[in-house]
């Protein structure tokens, strides 16, 4: 059957009706003010399913209440409000209606202005119904586009950040690449190996922690290369200027933190990281000299990740470490200088970590700017010294 009238700026009726004279009946009594659909039983479902989907149902009954289980049992069509319009004036029959989701009951013969009534009314409910599912849908839909801003947000100022630090150690390296990868394979072994800790390590608490690693190098912006690119021991001075560095890049990050109106989980992480990655599980680090659980779990994970980078990263003025020897070494420090659980995650995650070493190693230029920086350092403390004497 053919709709009667197409009229889209007006609600759509579905009128069933096994009587063609019920149906075409009704039609002429809506027409006026709806777009009406006609159709037999045996049709109504394919017709309720076309589009449009109607915004009401007048469904014609005579013997059971399978069409109506039908229809209200469709997920496409469940939520449009059905009549039943009905010879039976059975109170028990008319209860079964309401129960089986039916939104009214009309008994015939009906007036006119009882069944214009009767439509009006439920295709005022859909209609608010339909503006407050839309409203939600749209409040749902801006949250979402608000928290992949700030997502975004989030990740620029973390790349941004993070590339200022990297172009202070070596512009050339992977080492973010590697550092944000390491540590997400360290916390899924651990939050793995730690059922207690499993709720607060979600999927996204881990990535937030793989991008916030990225900045623990933030630190070293106000070391000089002589530091940064030694290998002994650091002196006195030098390890002044190493806990300076710590508090430079701790207050960097809450300032950060301030001008944003308050704590920011990703800020606040690499804060953490950058103030206690630097502290041994044995109390023997810097700047405070915390121990064990005092030790932010951020940083004590960080801690972990930075040596296996120092460790396996190729510089200039010591021999590159094997990803295996690293694990070996790392795994000897368990207790000493490592969370013990930490290093049994590690342990867990190593083949992984040896992967990735591998897999994103530095290329040769990494190495030659290593060695350009090297140069220049020690040009500029053979300066500093003075002239040579004849």
């Amino acid at each position: 059957m053919q709709d009667m009238l197409d009229r889209p700026e007006r609600e759509l009726i579905l009128v069933v009706d096994e009587s063609q004279e019920a149906r075409q009946k009704l039609g002429l009594l809506l027409m006026e003010h709806y777009q009406i659909r006609l159709t037999s039983e045996r049709e109504a479902l394919a017709k309720a399913r076309e589009m449009p989907l109607p915004d009401l149902i007048l469904l014609g009954l005579y013997s059971d209440y399978y069409l109506c289980r039908l229809l209200k049992s469709d997920p496409l069509l469940r939520d449009i409000p059905l009549i039943l319009v009905t010879a039976s004036n059975d109170t028990a029959d008319e209860q079964l209606g309401f129960d089986l989701g039916a939104a009214d009951y009309i008994v015939k013969p009906a007036s006119a202005p009882i069944v214009l009534a009767r439509v009006r009314a439920q295709l005022q409910l859909k209609g608010a119904a339909d503006y407050l599912r839309d409203k939600n849908e749209y409040l749902e839909l801006e949250i979402r586009r608000r928290t992949r801003d700030i997502q975004n947000l989030q990740d620029v100022t973390i790349e941004a950040m993070a590339s200022l630090a990297l172009m202070r150690d070596n512009p050339c390296s992977r080492r973010l690449r590697r550092i944000e990868r390491y540590m997400i394979r360290l916390v899924v072994a651990f939050a793995r190996q730690q059922p207690a800790l499993s709720q607060a390590l979600t999927a996204e608490r881990i990535t937030q922690l793989g991008k916030s690693a990225k900045l623990y190098m933030i630190d070293r912006l106000t070391l000089p290369d002589r530091i940064l690119l030694r290998h002994a021991e650091p002196d006195e001075t030098d390890l002044r200027l190493l806990r300076e560095g710590v508090l430079a890049g701790r207050d960097a990050l809450e300032r950060a933190e301030r001008r944003l109106g308050g704590a920011i989980d990703f800020l606040s992480d690499a804060r953490d990281i950058v103030y206690g990655q630097h502290e041994r599980w044995d109390g023997k680090g810097y700047p405070q000299g915390l121990h064990g659980e005092q030790i932010p779990l951020s940083a004590r994970l960080m801690a972990l990740v930075a040596a296996f980078e120092d460790l396996t990263c190729p510089h200039p003025y010591l021999p590159q470490v094997a990803p295996e020897q690293a694990v070996k070494q790392i795994c000897a420090d368990s207790g000493t200088r490592f969370d013990p659980m930490v290093v049994l995650a590690f342990v867990e995650a190593a083949p992984a970590f040896i992967r990735i070493a591998r897999v994103l190693a530095d290329a040769a230029a990494a190495m030659d700017c290593e060695l350009q920086r090297l140069e220049d350092a020690l040009a500029e403390s053979i300066d500093l010294a003075g002239p040579l004497p004849d």
